[in-house]
């Protein structure tokens, strides 16, 4: 034991930077400077300039963020897009009908005529982005309120944005990092004309389904393939019949060799949200009162919707989309509080903070950090019931149709009601068109059923104050008598009563419809901002971004970079295998196959469903070009990068800058990842784009779809 410790400690001395490397999700322009060299050494073959560059094509260029939530890579010089099938899963539904059902059978474009344009799908390219973090912190000074320095950031910010929007052409967004300590601009062309050119059947592009969601060994087909559309010059433009697949001046080339442990592989995306600098009260809180109450108020809205969607197919296809994301969230909530108990990351925080405390402490420390770790611990004391409250309500509104639809349409029926003819004539197109979008695709027993189990589990489990509406006894001795009353009373049940509200509206009317109140009181609930928190969450903002200020200056923080906040990052690590387990066939347990995912199979399963076609092309093994050495057809495969939500749909890709993957998961093991990173559990699970392009061209026999393709084998495959 003690020659294994020494031995240990030697590697440790000796190979620190591979031991660590694959933590940390990282600008792209500071690439150079910080990340090169370790990236070399792991088998990066491309310069700086290839990754990222303002004056040139570069890797940059082919990532796209998808739809404001996932990302996308560029695979073709006409605009083909390849991203997760459940980034495209509201977009294949909403495109789908009870006769033509893309969402359960699949759909694969013949032409570029019959690619299908959703509603509201957008793509958003990354032109650059620059450091202004000196001319923004110019305009703040340590007396000033967290109120008044928003202020001031905002009004610099509005400047910057005005001055590389370029007349409106592009976005430009200026986001902090390091709770406040810096700041960046990015400058971004956003298409608005994106149309479905491909998607597996949903028993292929969600095989397993909420059972091997984040799990591993996994045999999920979840990709689906879009194209981006642009005027004949190339610029964004609006959804015309006129318009063409975007020429884009970079796209990835697909490489089909395979791969191998200990392979480099960094990814390209949007990563969502992370917390690595989180408090360790913070994590506390998340972990006893925030994360339990958003998974109990998940699993009901689950359990609801599923009823209903057992019963009826067209109702499953309108809730299709809402439950699959409801169910993610659930897991990873669930998986959170798991992993971040047994990794007692809350204790090892607060060890962090205590040496920041002594730190603080110090004569020449003191003025500036003294009270930091105090006030941020009071704050997180004085809101954790509050945090519970919060959840509870946030997943209620967010799966309860009617506690928000009532809100949104009522406002716009006031201001119209308050109109004179003039004023309704012109406001009548939009609230039209508000309510036709807001009435389409749902099920009104499943809605009233939502809102009456989300109304007792938020009176009944929070000791925060409720909504004054709420803290009638009648109503919350008897919620579903309460809930079927104000639906019975309420114009707002119906489409038709609204639409006859434009004809004659009535003020008194609308203040005094139930569903109305209800939703503008739960709505007012979410937005409250109690006198007694203010100058707490001053003070809280403030020292938050001290103590991050503090642990970079006193280098007692392990994290070096900023928290991601759906800006472009990259990352890098090796495909990496998990010890050997038994439920896989593979030879290393870095990858999966054909003959794994059909030992799964079930017939008429859910979950585990397979279409006959898939059945018939493993008992031929036609595979093709796309088998490994050994004549099997890999499905997914393991990498050790630093990713999280956001970095759905990111291609995973080579030293030479080849796309190998695209990632879709992470592993429930290493849950906590989005606040404390593990080198030895943490992995990202990723389609082989082996299986991509074999289901398109074996499967689908979208021959159209492949020709695109620049396919790369090297020749000691």
């Amino acid at each position: 034991m003690k020659q294994l410790k020494l031995t240990l400690l030697t590697l440790f001395l000796t190979f620190p930077i591979a031991i660590f490397a694959n933590e940390g999700m990282w600008f792209l322009m500071h690439i150079e400077r910080l990340n090169h060299r370790d990236m070399q050494k792991m088998g990066l073959q491309l310069t700086p300039e290839e990754i990222y560059s303002i004056n040139q094509n570069s890797l940059k260029d082919a990532i796209v963020q998808f739809d404001g939530g996932c990302t996308a890579s560029v695979i073709s010089n006409n605009g083909l897009l390849l991203t997760n099938h459940h980034c495209g899963y509201g977009a294949i539904a909403e495109l789908s009908t009870a006769d033509q059902n893309h969402l359960m059978d699949g759909y694969w474009a013949d032409a570029f005529s019959k690619e299908l344009k959703p509603k509201d799908l957008y793509v958003r390219f990354f032109v650059r982005m620059d450091d202004v973090s000196k001319r923004i912190l110019s305009k703040v000074n340590p007396n000033m309120t967290e109120k008044d320095r928003e202020a001031a950031i905002n009004q610099e910010i509005a400047k910057i944005q005005q001055e590389h929007s370029e007349g409106g052409k592009y976005t430009v967004s200026v986001k902090s990092f390091f709770q406040g300590n810096e700041y960046y601009y990015f400058v971004y062309e956003d298409f608005t004309d994106v149309r479905l050119v491909g998607t597996p059947p949903k028993s292929i592009g969600k095989y397993g389904g909420d059972t091997d969601n984040w799990e591993w060994p996994r045999h999920t087909g979840d990709f689906s393939l879009f194209r981006v559309y642009s005027d004949a010059n190339g610029n964004a433009a609006e959804y015309s019949t006129d318009n063409v697949p975007l020429k884009t001046d970079y796209h990835l080339p697909v490489n089909i060799t395979g791969v191998n442990e200990d392979d480099f592989a960094m990814i390209l995306g949007y990563p969502g949200r992370t917390n690595r600098w989180m408090p360790a009260e913070g994590i506390e809180q998340n972990v006893k009162f925030a994360y339990p109450a958003w998974v109990e108020g998940s699993k009901l809205s689950m359990d609801v919707m599923k009823k209903y969607m057992n019963e009826d197919a067209s109702v499953n296809l309108m809730y299709a989309s809402k439950y699959a994301q409801i169910a993610n969230y659930w897991k990873n909530r669930q998986g959170m509080i798991d992993a971040l108990t047994q990794h007692q990351t809350a204790k090892t925080k607060r060890k962090v903070e205590s040496k920041f405390d002594k730190w603080a402490n110090k004569s020449k420390n003191k003025a500036t950090y003294q009270n930091v770790v105090s006030t941020i611990n009071k704050y997180y004391a004085l809101t954790n019931e509050k945090s519970r409250h919060d959840n509870y309500l946030r997943i209620m509104l967010r799966s309860s149709k009617f506690s928000v639809l009532p809100y949104q349409i009522g406002r716009g029926l006031k201001t119209y009601a308050e109109s004179n003819e003039a004023k309704r004539e012109e406001l009548l197109p939009r609230l039209t068109y508000m309510i036709e979008s807001l009435y389409k695709d749902y099920h009104l027993p499943l809605e009233k059923e939502m809102l009456s189990e989300q109304l007792k589990v938020y009176t009944s489990k929070t000791s925060y104050p409720l909504p004054e509406l709420l803290t009638n006894a009648s109503i919350q001795n008897d919620i579903n008598s309460y809930t079927e009353s104000i639906f019975d009373l309420s114009m707002f049940s119906s489409k038709k009563s609204v639409e006859a509200f434009l004809k004659f509206p009535d003020m008194q009317l609308l203040e005094s419809d139930p569903l109305f109140k209800l939703s503008s009181a739960l709505i007012e609930k979410y937005r409250e901002q109690p006198e007694h928190l203010v100058q707490i969450e001053n003070d809280f903002s403030k020292s938050f971004r001290l103590l991050v200020e503090g642990l970079r200056v006193s280098e007692l923080s392990k994290v070096k970079y900023p928290d991601a906040n759906s800006t472009l990052r990259l990352s890098y690590g090796k495909v990496r295998a998990l010890p050997k387990d038994s439920r896989n066939d593979a030879r290393t347990n870095n990858y999966t196959t054909f003959k794994g995912m059909v030992k799964k199979y079930k017939p008429n399963d859910d979950e585990f469903d397979l279409p006959k076609r898939m059945l018939e092309l493993y008992e031929a093994k036609d595979f093709g070009i796309y088998a490994n050495e050994y004549g099997e057809l890999p499905i997914n495969f393991l990498t050790d990068n630093d990713i999280t939500g956001g970095n759905s749909g990111s291609p995973v890709i080579n030293g030479k800058g080849e796309l190998i993957g695209l990632a879709f998961d992470g592993n429930i093991e290493a849950m906590a990842g989005d606040v404390i990173f593990d080198s030895n559990l943490q992995r990202t699970i990723n389609v082989d784009i082996r299986y991509v392009v074999w289901l398109i061209d074996k499967f689908a026999n979208a021959k159209r779809i492949v020709d695109e393709l620049t396919l790369v084998k090297n020749n000691n495959s």
